[in-house]
């Protein structure tokens, strides 16, 4: 039996009523409530990691900045008012963190290429799932784009923000996520069509 999709409205109140759930965590935490801290590391945990995985195109370095990011929050928490979603807080974090580390590795002398993408993304996908490929192609051509581009289709399409929050989080303006997210959907579509038509002819070849 199908169930039916909830109605965008339901939908829409779902997700507002776990956003006030999860604000609220925060704010318990912030009093020092141990259950509280833990609750809100488990629900934003995995956003956070899939963000600055895709943020900072190194899986390899995602649970370090993970880490980074809650470390920073909690000794934040005190001034965390509620103004804003703590998912929408919390992930403005984490990007400040992704950028001092992009800084600091910049800034350090490289000795060697680490291992490529393609590996590192291989070692990070869940392999029994259905998709797995598709998730290693998806991964690839993420890379590709543009940082503010795969910023916003992340933030977007993959953590399920909504754009005005994305906008808080990357600090422009709204339109301005609209058309990075629509300009890097038009991207992934041509490459991920130029690949299947590259297909049969590797197969020949």
């Amino acid at each position: 039996m199908i169930t039916p999709a909830l109605p965008a409205s339901r939908e829409q109140s779902r997700k507002n009523s776990r956003e006030d759930s999860i604000t609220a965590l925060a704010l318990a935490a912030r009093s020092g409530e141990p259950d509280a801290v833990d609750l809100f590391v488990r629900a934003l945990h995995r956003d956070v990691r899939h963000y600055v995985t895709y943020l900072s195109a190194d899986p390899q370095n995602a649970d370090d900045l993970t880490q980074d990011t809650f470390l920073r929050a909690l000794g934040s928490l005190h001034r965390f008012e509620g103004r804003s979603s703590a998912r929408t807080w919390l992930l403005s974090i984490a990007r400040r963190a992704v950028i001092d580390s992009i800084r600091y590795n910049s800034s350090r002398p490289r000795l060697s290429d680490t291992g490529d993408w393609q590996s590192a993304a291989e070692r990070t996908q869940p392999r029994d799932l259905p998709g797995f490929d598709d998730g290693i192609a998806l991964t690839e051509l993420l890379d590709t784009l543009p940082d503010d581009r795969r910023e916003a289709f992340v933030l977007t399409q993959m953590v399920g923000l909504p754009y005005a929050e994305a906008a808080l989080v990357s600090n422009c303006p709204i339109g301005t996520v609209r058309s990075r997210v629509a300009r890097a959907r038009t991207s992934l579509i041509e490459w991920l069509d130029e690949a299947e038509q590259a297909a049969p002819v590797a197969v020949a070849a």
